[in-house]
């Protein structure tokens, strides 16, 4: 009977799984099917196979949204906050664990309140301040936002890894005459590791998908971002969909490849963080 049982429960699972892989790649499934196809034939039917396949909305969408350019772009940004958000909260995440703060129970508010807090609270006293300073179209600058904003989500994933690691590795450390800075860099960074790729990848999907501060503070078309020029391949009045379908495909396209192939680490770094709080 629990054969029997555990069985169905199998088969079950089995079925809300496929149905769960169904809905998730249906959006990306449709998303290529439309990319290949002329914008007439989408607004007519945008689940029909493509009759003819338009290769050339892929050269129409790099040419036009200046990929070349605006990849790069998001590239440099994307990779500048990583280092900015794993640099400066893996430092708070392992003092904020390791030493005892009597106001942990303020700074934790603080960060659940600025991590929920929708940055359009701060976007127009940002911009006038950064407008005054002359860091209008700074990439670095616009990094220091991204930082700001995704900092406390990196402090607190990262301070359950920290808390994870036994003491005793640190104090056998410091009698072998390690400093401070040795027990962090040499012993508990690369302990923590995957928690630190975790966050990366995060911050890193995070910061190359933002739309409202990139477009904000980088307004001049040689800092533009990926996702911008995206935006703005969609016309006022008439929209070639099929170029903009297969711009969409090649905005995304970086980091699903890049998922895919540390998806992995990723989980498993996600199920570590989850070790202790």
């Amino acid at each position: 009977m629990n054969l029997v049982e555990n069985r169905t429960t199998l088969r079950l699972t089995y079925c809300a799984l496929g149905i769960g892989l169904l809905i998730a790649l249906f959006p990306i499934a449709l998303l290529v099917l439309n990319s290949l196809k002329p914008a007439a034939q989408i607004v007519q039917n945008p689940l029909a196979l493509p009759e003819v396949l338009r290769w050339d909305n892929f050269t129409r969408a790099w040419a036009d949204a200046r990929f070349g350019a605006t990849m790069l772009n998001s590239a440099i940004l994307t990779a500048t906050t990583i280092v900015l958000v794993c640099s400066t909260a893996s430092l708070t995440a392992y003092v904020l664990a390791r030493r005892k703060v009597k106001s942990w129970k303020i700074i934790t508010f603080y960060l659940l309140g600025t991590t929920t807090a929708p940055i359009q609270l701060f976007l127009f006293p940002l911009y006038f301040g950064f407008a005054r300073l002359g860091l209008i179209n700074n990439t670095f600058a616009v990094a220091l936002i991204y930082t700001a904003v995704y900092s406390p989500f990196a402090v607190m994933l990262l301070r359950t890894y920290f808390l994870a690691v036994p003491r005793e590795l640190e104090e056998a450390a410091i009698m072998d005459g390690a400093s401070h800075w040795q027990v962090f860099s040499k012993v508990m960074l690369p302990i923590v590791s995957p928690g630190i790729l975790t966050v990366a990848l995060i911050i890193g999907l995070y910061s190359w998908n933002e739309f409202l501060i990139a477009t904000t503070f980088l307004q001049g078309a040689e800092r533009q971002t990926a996702v911008v020029a995206f935006f703005l391949l969609s016309g006022q009045y008439t929209s070639d969909w099929g170029e903009i379908m297969a711009a969409a495909l090649i905005v995304t396209l970086p980091v699903v490849i890049l998922f895919v192939l540390l998806q992995r680490r990723f989980i498993e770094g996600m199920a570590g963080g989850a070790v202790k709080g």
